[in-house]
This record gives C-alpha cells, sequence and structure tokens, in this order.
C-alpha cells in the first residue's frame, strides 16, 4: 500500500511517498537518519521506518537554496590531529618570510660579528629543516588560533579537549619541551606543555582556519601595554615602542619581531600585538598612515645598535607589524608583543 502526503517542515515542502501498512493520517513529524526516514505520529510508541522518496521544491523560502540551509560536521578529532601536526611543524621550519628577512639583514651587515651571529642562525635554521629538529630549545607554550566559520557544527566532544589533546601528542612525537607550569606562583610542570592558550573567533563560511604559533618567553617577557590617554599622541606611541625595544636589549635574542596594538581595550590591545607577529613580514598594513608608521619605526629601531642577539649592528629587529581597532573616547591602549628572531607559526584550513 502506498500513502503519500506533503509535509511542510523548516520552510520546505517535502513531497513523500511511504511503503507501509496502515499508516496512519496524524503525521505530524519528519526526521532523517542517514538513507532512512523515520516518521512520528501522536500515537505514542509508534514510530514507523520506511525508504522515501523525496523531491524538494521551494515555497515560502527564507532562503534561498539548500546550501545555505546546510552546517557542515567536523568532528573535533580533527582538529586535535591538525593540532599535532603543525605544532611539530612550527617549532622545525620557520615560516619563509621570517627566513628571507634574517637573509636580507646579513646582506646589510657590515661588522664581522653580526654576520657571524647571522650567519649561525641562517645555519640553525637549516639544519633544523633539514634534521627535522626544533629550531630553538625554548618551543614555547602553544599559542592556538581558531577561526571557527559560523556555518560549522563541531561535533565528537570539548573544543578545548580536543586542543590540548593535539597540542600533548604533538610535543610528545615532536620530542618539544615541555614549558608549561601548573600555577604561576607555586608553579609545577604540567608535563605535556598543556594547557594551550586558546583563542577563537566566529568568522563567516563552513572552514576552520587553524593557527599555531609556539611562543619562547625569552621575548614574550619583554612585552609591555601602557594605557595612554589620547593627549598623548602619535608621539607617545612612538616614544613608548623605541622605550620597549631599548628595555628589551639583547633579551628577546634579536633581531626581534615586533608586534604592536593599538586601540580596544586593556585585554583587546594585548591580543592585537600577539595577532601582529602572525602577519608576514613583507606586508604592510593596509591604511597608508600605519603602513608608514610601520617602516618609520622600524628604521628607527634599528638605529638604536643593538644588533644580532646584542652584540651590536645594523639589525636590530626583522620587522614590526601594527594592528589596530576603534577605542574609547577617553583612551588609547597600546601594547607591544615581543618575539625572537624565531618567530615561528604555521597554518591550515580544514
Amino acid at each position: 500500500m502506498t500513502h503519500t502526503k506533503t509535509v511542510g517542515t523548516m520552510g520546505l515542502a517535502w513531497s513523500i511517498s511511504v511503503h507501509s501498512y496502515g499508516i496512519p493520517k496524524n503525521l505530524v513529524a519528519l526526521a532523517m537518519r542517514g538513507s532512512n526516514y523515520y516518521i512520528k505520529t501522536k500515537n505514542e510508541n509508534l514510530t514507523i521506518s520506511a525508504h522515501i522518496e523525496y523531491s524538494i521544491y521551494y515555497k515560502n523560502l527564507k532562503r534561498t537554496t539548500e546550501k545555505e540551509n546546510f552546517m557542515r560536521e567536523i568532528e573535533v578529532a580533527k582538529i586535535t590531529d591538525t593540532l599535532e601536526r603543525l605544532c611539530i611543524e612550527a617549532n622545525e621550519h620557520l615560516p619563509q618570510d621570517v627566513k628571507s628577512a634574517i637573509l636580507q639583514c646579513r646582506a646589510l651587515e657590515d661588522g664581522e660579528i653580526a654576520k657571524n651571529v647571522l650567519d649561525n642562525m641562517i645555519e640553525n635554521y637549516e639544519i633544523a629543516d633539514r634534521e627535522h629538529v626544533p629550531v630553538c630549545q625554548d618551543t614555547g607554550m602553544a599559542c592556538v588560533f581558531l577561526e571557527i566559520g559560523q556555518d560549522v557544527h563541531l561535533t565528537g566532544g570539548d573544543l578545548r579537549e580536543a586542543v590540548d589533546e593535539g597540542v600533548r601528542r604533538g610535543y610528545e612525537k615532536g620530542y618539544l619541551r615541555k614549558s608549561v607550569v601548573k600555577d604561576p606562583v607555586r608553579r609545577g610542570n604540567t608535563g605535556d606543555n598543556t594547557p594551550a592558550m586558546l583563542y577563537t573567533e566566529i568568522v563567516p563560511g563552513e572552514q576552520i582556519r587553524i593557527t599555531v604559533a609556539p611562543k619562547g618567553f625569552g621575548s614574550e617577557n619583554m612585552s609591555a601595554i601602557r594605557m595612554f590617554k589620547p593627549s598623548a599622541g602619535l608621539e607617545g606611541i612612538k616614544d613608548f615602542i623605541i622605550e620597549t625595544v631599548e628595555n628589551a636589549g639583547p633579551n628577546p635574542c634579536p633581531p626581534m619581531v615586533v608586534g604592536v596594538g593599538i586601540g580596544g581595550t586593556f585585554d583587546k590591545a594585548a591580543l592585537l600585538a600577539k595577532k601582529a607577529l602572525l602577519r608576514p613580514l613583507d606586508s604592510s598594513h593596509p591604511d597608508p598612515f600605519y603602513a608608514e608608521l610601520e617602516q618609520e619605526m622600524l628604521q628607527k629601531i634599528n638605529k638604536l645598535g643593538i644588533g644580532p642577539q646584542g652584540f651590536g649592528g645594523r639589525t636590530t629587529a626583522l620587522g614590526l607589524n601594527i594592528e589596530t581597532m576603534p577605542t574609547h573616547i577617553a583612551g588609547m591602549p597600546c601594547a607591544i608583543n615581543i618575539s625572537c628572531h624565531v618567530t615561528r607559526h604555521q597554518t591550515e584550513v580544514i
């Protein structure tokens, strides 16, 4: 016996043909389960399973395509697997833009000590690439940035646990130093470099962009933030950048990379500064005003004479990136995140 009924659901009309016996007419719900469809009725404990041939036609649509009704499911285990690999790759291979910047600085140096230091740095990252070993003994805290598409539905477990498991596996499998303590005051190593420093952002789309940026603390400790009043003006920000780099001296293993965050709130300015370190060194801020400021401050920093590893020279910084956002009328937060010449990060989209 064939019974046909049209059911409206989610703004679409579904034409269904059910091959069964005694289908009740008081049909109230339809749900998909793989290749089978299940019909629920008002009769208690009565669920009839049947294969349904269906067609969708557009009637009173709130959306224009079937794709717009679609949420892509991603198992958190895929994030774990990706992070495991990226933790290792980020610690073994410097990004090409960082390598290119080091080579360019080597060509500009005229002092023998500075040239020898940069030669050692070049040899070091070449060995790391070739032998698949960490480019630095401080394999850092795992800073993990997730840009999650708003059309993604994460399944299969807790996101935070999945991220930490990926970091745990990566640092074990890659024989990377575990550098995280359980408590900031009472200390005690966690033994697996977790928890990760996790930053999430919801963005348009149905993909997840995963970035791992291991951050050593020789440079992190040299970072600073200042809550300026607007009256400090641009000169206040310029002076703060130079002051912070001068105070850092040789501690962050220069030539360093300087990330500057301006605007937002206290915490947002710091995040902007950290994100600035992820931007390629051969790129410029899209706003010409800040692009010019980046070049001006980089030149001033390199005139300080701190040089590679603090031994003097023309190269104190490989690059300086600025990120900005709107802020309150009464403030002008500015954060500076210092990174060493081993500014590591790897990205993958799933």
